[in-house]
């Protein structure tokens, strides 16, 4: 395959193409399209993954853009200050709420689960991450605060603080949610799941992870009778908090992050 001119990553962050390169060889990319240190053959690249999951060429090149820039944008430095602010800021968020539920989807599971760990006095009584890297090999793994113990295979991702029942969705077909299954590389994780969230389109949306019925069933047993249906559905209802990257320093915090009020606290 001919290598095509450098995209804008290949011209930009240094770490952003380290990771680019990493969640390339985890997906199985040829090497003869991933191969290389200084550049990736980012079009090439693009167009292999479109076709593995059967995606659109041109926006998931827009979305691979800009997810690599901000996942390098909030793990370069443990103690860099736009990553310590998206952290605090869901720890504020959670604090306010006192929620039963914490959903946390994409990126936003990275900055969950290092604001749980960072605040072990947040004990929300379910975790629940969707379409998360957090075990992507040599681009968010290693770099996770706390950092995973152990050498080699056997190296695992800390269990969360306080007794916070924590399951995993991840749809086969999301590329972002690569590898799968977290109990692999974590410890804690009581339900793994690996189900089709939506076979036709919308392979990475909260939206389809938030309708899905394995959603439904994981938050089903925390909610109180009286919540209506309508939970899982998009909407602006003061059932659900959200937190968007826009309102933070270098849009460092993820796209999606819902907090879940308690009932007997209130939504505030």
């Amino acid at each position: 395959m001919p290598v095509s001119r450098p995209g804008p990553l290949d011209r930009g962050d240094p770490l952003a193409q380290e990771m680019l390169i990493a969640w390339a060889r985890e997906l199985g990319v040829p090497e003869e399209v991933s191969q290389g240190h200084a550049t990736v053959p980012f079009r090439g690249l693009a167009s292999w993954v479109a076709r593995r999951f059967d995606l659109a060429e041109g926006p998931l090149r827009v979305f691979i853009r800009l997810l690599f820039r901000e996942v390098a944008a909030y793990l370069r430095a443990e103690n860099a200050p736009e990553r310590v602010a998206a952290r605090d800021e869901v720890a504020l968020r959670i604090t306010q709420h006192a929620p039963r539920i914490v959903i946390a989807h994409s990126l936003g599971s990275v900055v969950a689960y290092e604001a749980l760990h960072a605040h072990p006095e947040l004990r929300p009584e379910l975790f629940l991450t969707l379409g998360s890297p957090l075990a992507l090999p040599r681009a968010v793994f290693e770099r996770l605060i706390p950092a995973p113990q152990g050498a080699g295979p056997a190296r695992r991702g800390a269990r969360l603080p306080g007794g916070t029942r924590w399951v995993n969705i991840a749809d086969p077909g999301d590329p972002v949610a690569i590898p799968p299954q977290l109990g692999r590389f974590f410890d804690g994780i009581a339900l793994d799941h690996t189900t089709v969230i939506n076979p036709l389109f919308g392979f990475h949306h909260a939206e389809n992870y938030l309708r899905s019925a394995t959603t439904a069933a994981t938050v089903a047993p925390y909610l109180e009778k009286r919540d209506p249906p309508r939970l899982l559905r998009r909407d602006r209802s003061e059932h659900y908090l959200v937190a968007r990257h826009r309102r933070l320093p270098r849009r460092v915090l993820p796209q999606c992050l819902r907090v879940r009020p308690n009932d007997r606290r209130g939504a505030g």
